[in-house]
């Protein structure tokens, strides 16, 4: 009985050894295969594009999403991040603002939220193509439990969703 328990633990140990190196070799692909997807050149339509929209930015730092680009930088001493697809097209741009300039009605809706008690971290403006202007405001209950919160211009909710 004692050599089938010893044998049973060296295969048990052979398999866990197996286990991590599947793993490392694993996590060393999906490193390289997002390091690889930053290294993508960003399409001159869609370089283009963004300059045609922002002619003033400064501070440009793109980042490749895989199904779009990202692009932050700064105009007028404002922060923004704007997204594009990959053949150039717009698809929106927010605007990280202050958080006492949030519009009243938001603030309202927000204080008549499910999260008022929650604190606000950060606000933004978003704007999209359909001309819709929106606000985020990302909240936290606790260093785990944060949201970014969607509002309508008239400081309707329209949408929740957790964030890291």
């Amino acid at each position: 009985m004692k050599s089938t328990t010893h044998e049973l633990q060296l295969k048990l140990t052979a398999m866990s050894k197996k286990s991590i190196l599947l793993f490392l070799f694993a996590a060393t692909l999906f490193t390289t295969k997002q390091a690889h997807a930053q290294l993508r050149k960003i399409p001159a339509e869609v370089t283009n594009s963004f300059s045609e929209k922002f002619p003033d930015a400064t501070n440009v730092e793109w980042r490749d999403q895989l199904i779009d680009f990202k692009v932050f930088f700064n105009e007028d001493d404002n922060k923004y991040v704007a997204k594009f697809s990959n053949q150039g097209e717009w698809k929106v741009t927010e605007q990280l603002i202050e958080i006492e300039t949030l519009p009243k009605e938001v603030e309202l809706g927000f204080s008549k939220s499910q999260y008022a008690n929650w604190e606000i971290k950060e606000a933004a403006i978003i704007e999209t193509p359909s001309s819709t202007t929106q606000y985020r405001i990302m909240v936290a209950k606790n260093n785990l439990n944060k949201k970014d919160l969607l509002f309508s211009n008239e400081g309707q909710l329209l949408k929740d969703n957790f964030t890291f």
